[in-house]
Formats: structure tokens, C-alpha cells, sequence
């Protein structure tokens, strides 16, 4: 009888897949890069699970090409806009995802690039390195305070919640946007929903957590940056292309808003020809915001028994599509 194929698109931190060896034929993409579209549509066909990450286009074409014997697409990720997730429930393929395990670490990180936008701990780390630090002075890169300012969130899930905990630690006044209303967070939160439109206005930090959808795509623009204020800092740990990248540069450029983080780009990676990296007022970090070893380590568990549970014919413990269940 033929073993089991597995393909596992990334070397996972953490753990061992040896374990599976021993019932399985694991194939396992070394090197530390995506592995390209050819190739992975080459290496996919006849394979029985599939363990993958945000970097992979898993769409109809791709399932198609594995064929019937695929029994499970198992991603380690909380998100999964890159997966065509209606058509593998059309197919009657569970898929996997990593949600909560990753919320406090998010939210940590992106608190922390909060607090390095607004107090300008890039430029000043930089401007420290070229040697141009000669004496104190009263006005050497002013920033921004965060205690007693205004923080605006735009999506308020498990990530947004976890961030406006801090904030209110440091007795910022909170108000968020969201799709839907949720009365009991704003009462345990004490914070404030409001249109999105107000938010902007309001707010001295925005930070987004909204997922990928054709509603979100370039929810950031032109327009929505013009109605922040000129102080104002925006902050995404969620999905790229939730920011038009062509008119926050022009916003960073004019100075119709102050400054930016950015832990998505889009496209991933940022190319360096990007003329956000131009800018100063600007800190762009590589798709970090999940990458404590714990937290990862953890990731990776979760994705191998959401792998192995399919391969069984169990139900998968962290289910995308549990809808593939009522069949």
C-alpha cells in the first residue's frame, strides 16, 4: 500500500515533522523562501494533505491540479485570503487555519510600532548610526505623545480588542470601527464605536485590523487619508493591500498625515524600489508581527494536527470551513 504524501511548503519552527515520516511521505520545501507557483503546482499533484503558508496561492487551479486524493489544506496562519476557501468547500476539503494563538503577540507588536512611529525610534536609531548626533538639543526629533491621545481601530476581532487593552493602560481614549457593533466589549473595554469616517477624523493613532475582503481592498486611500488629521499615524498589522500604497506615499510625502508603520506591504516583500522607502516619517518591518518562538512554535502545532486530524478523516480542531462538516 502506498504511503501517505504529504507537502509541507515551509521548514517549521518549532517542531519536528520526523513523526510523520514514519507513517508518511513527507516532502519538505528547505529553503526559506516561497517555493514558485510551477513548481508548487508541480509538487501538489497526488498529494493527500497539504500544510501551507500566507505566501501560497492555494486556489481551484491548484486543487485541481493535486487532484482527489488531496484530503485536507492545512495553512499556518490566523488569516486565509489566499486560499479560495468556497472552492474547497465546493470539493468537500476542509481547510485549517492558526485563529487566537497569535492575538497577544500581534497585538504587542503592533502597540510596539505605535510607540515607535510616535516617538520616532527608527529615525533616531538611524540618525544615532550616520554619526550625525553631535550635542542635545531641545528640538531634536520631536514626536508625539501616546498617553491621553486618541486611538482608532478599525476592526475590532480578537487583535484589535487585545491592542485597545493596552491602550487603555496608557489612558488613551479609544474608539474603533467595525462592522459590526459589539456593546459588550465597549463595556468591558470602556471604548467608543463611531463611523469610520469619525474615527479617522478623531483619531491621533490609527491602527488596523480588519481582514482582506473586496470591501477592505484599499480601505485606506486618497480619500480616507484626507480626513485624517495632519498629526495623525497609521498603523497596519493586518493585510497589505487594506492601505493603497500610492496614496499613503503621497500623504507621508505632503504631509497630509504624519507618519506610517507598516508590518504588511503590498505586494510582499515591498520591492526596493518602492518610494515609501524613501521616506523618513515612514517604519517598514518584514511580516513580523506573529514572530515571537513561542508564539510560532505554537503556529505550527496547531497546522500539523489541523494536518493530521484530515488525514485521519477527523474533524479539524481550527476549521476555516466548517461548513464542509453538514455534507
Amino acid at each position: 500500500m502506498d504511503k501517505t504524501r504529504i507537502l509541507i511548503t515551509r521548514k517549521l519552527p518549532g517542531v519536528s515533522v520526523e513523526p510523520l515520516r514514519e507513517s508518511a511521505a513527507v516532502e519538505l520545501w528547505e529553503q526559506d523562501c516561497p517555493m514558485p507557483n510551477d513548481l508548487f503546482l508541480e509538487r501538489v499533484k497526488g498529494v493527500d494533505g497539504l500544510l501551507c503558508m500566507v505566501t501560497d496561492r492555494v486556489d481551484d487551479q491548484m486543487m485541481a491540479t493535486a487532484g482527489s486524493s488531496l484530503r485536507v489544506v492545512s495553512q499556518m496562519a490566523v488569516g486565509f485570503d489566499n486560499i479560495d476557501v468556497a472552492a474547497a468547500t465546493r470539493r468537500g476539503l476542509p481547510v485549517g487555519h492558526t485563529p487566537g494563538v497569535l492575538t497577544e503577540t500581534t497585538a504587542d507588536f503592533a502597540f510596539a510600532l505605535l510607540m515607535a512611529a510616535a516617538r520616532r525610534i527608527s529615525e533616531a536609531e538611524r540618525f544615532v548610526r550616520a554619526h550625525r548626533w553631535m550635542q542635545w538639543s531641545p528640538t531634536l526629533l520631536l514626536g508625539q505623545d501616546i498617553h491621553a491621545a486618541t486611538l482608532g481601530l478599525v476592526g475590532l476581532g480578537r487583535i484589535g480588542s487585545a491592542v485597545a487593552r493596552r491602550a487603555k493602560g496608557f489612558g488613551m481614549r479609544v474608539m474603533y470601527y467595525d462592522m459590526f457593533r459589539n456593546a459588550s466589549a465597549e463595556a468591558e473595554l470602556g471604548i467608543e464605536f463611531a463611523p469610520l469616517e469619525d474615527v479617522l477624523r478623531q483619531a491621533d493613532f490609527i491602527s488596523l485590523h480588519t481582514p482582506l475582503t473586496p470591501e477592505t481592498r484599499h480601505l485606506i486611500n486618497r480619500d480616507s487619508l484626507r480626513l485624517m488629521k495632519p498629526t495623525a499615524v497609521v498603523i497596519n498589522t493586518s493585510r497589505g493591500p487594506v492601505v493603497d500604497h500610492a496614496a499613503l506615499y503621497e500623504a507621508l510625502r505632503d504631509g497630509v498625515i504624519a507618519y506610517a508603520a507598516l508590518d504588511v506591504t503590498d505586494p510582499e516583500p515591498i520591492p526596493a524600489s518602492s518610494p515609501l522607502l524613501t521616506l523618513e516619517n515612514i517604519i517598514v518591518v518584514p511580516h513580523i508581527a506573529s514572530a515571537s518562538a513561542k508564539t510560532r512554535a505554537r503556529m505550527a502545532e496547531m497546522a500539523l494536527s489541523n494536518l493530521q486530524a484530515g488525514l485521519s478523516g477527523s474533524r479539524l480542531p481550527y476549521c476555516a470551513n466548517p461548513q464542509v462538516y453538514d455534507s
